[in-house]
């Protein structure tokens, strides 16, 4: 599987790891990116040989968010009707495509995990993140709710409810609390420890983890979670249309470092943040 923006790899019997490989852009979510990477995740879910798949991403980061220097309207990797608020419902359509295959898919994070990169995550089975990792979804402040709402569902509402109104971001170790990830680890291990888990889960026969995969979906589709993570796209809709995120638009159209640098400033973190990354 040669690709542009995906490093595959077979790095133990059962064991892919495919990791994100536009380093220079903190692996920004762009259609051509997530294009290959629908491509890459579908054809490891019919391969026999695969029991487990790792994703991660190259270089500082797992990934920033979306593109936003892209046009997400083109070159869509999968079809999704272009009526209004067409986005959200679209980026929901992905993560239940990864949550609907057979194969277990590990996050493993390190680094930023902000926006669209908190919704690919979220999508995957198990997550695993570096103590320093920052995860956050900062769009929250100038733009719209996220287009997969899953905040409430893994954080619970109080928490969900911190992040949605301040955008701020959490820790490896925050993340673990809060109910976004599995574990956390320092750095320096986090690839031997995901490793570690992705061999115990490639233990199990293959058709019985589909069923354990699908055993806990249907335990949180009973309880409403599909559905409401559907309808939470027609908000974020409705949030594309204020005045705030059509004057936020016009910021990102006339300069992307300079809009961004002016959300996070008041705040004084992510880019405008003194700590080094």
């Amino acid at each position: 599987m040669k690709k542009n923006y995906l490093i595959i790899e077979d790095i133990k019997e059962g064991i892919r790891r495919i990791s994100l490989n536009r380093p220079k852009k903190r692996n920004a979510l762009s259609n051509p990116l997530r294009k290959e990477l629908f491509e890459a995740l579908e054809e490891s879910d019919r391969d026999t040989t695969v029991k487990v798949i790792i994703l991660c991403g190259a270089g500082t980061c797992f990934s920033s968010g979306y593109d936003l220097s892209s046009d997400v309207a083109s070159d869509l990797p999968y079809h999704t009707g272009k009526s209004d608020g067409f986005w959200p419902r679209h980026v929901v359509e992905g993560a239940f495509r990864i949550w609907d295959l057979s194969t277990p898919v590990i996050a493993q994070v390190h680094g930023y995990c902000l926006a669209g990169g908190t919704e690919l995550a979220t999508a995957c089975d198990l997550v695993y993140v570096a103590e320093d990792a920052e995860v956050g979804y900062p769009v929250v402040r100038s733009m719209s709710p996220p287009d997969n709402q899953f905040f409430p569902w893994l954080l619970g509402m109080r928490n969900a409810m911190e992040m949605m109104l301040t955008g701020d971001s959490i820790t490896g170790r925050e993340a673990v609390k809060k109910g976004f990830a599995n574990n956390c680890f320092k750095a320096s291990v986090l690839e031997k420890e995901v490793l570690l888990i992705a061999k115990k889960v490639a233990k199990v026969p293959p058709e019985l983890q589909a069923m354990n995969k699908r055993a806990v979906h249907r335990q949180m589709e009973a309880m409403g979670m599909r559905a409401g993570i559907r309808a939470g796209t027609e908000i974020q809709a409705l949030a594309m249309h204020s005045k705030a995120t059509r004057d936020h638009l016009k910021e990102l159209s006339e300069g992307l470092t300079k809009a961004l640098t002016k959300r996070d400033s008041k705040f004084g973190d992510y880019r405008t943040s003194k700590k080094k990354k």
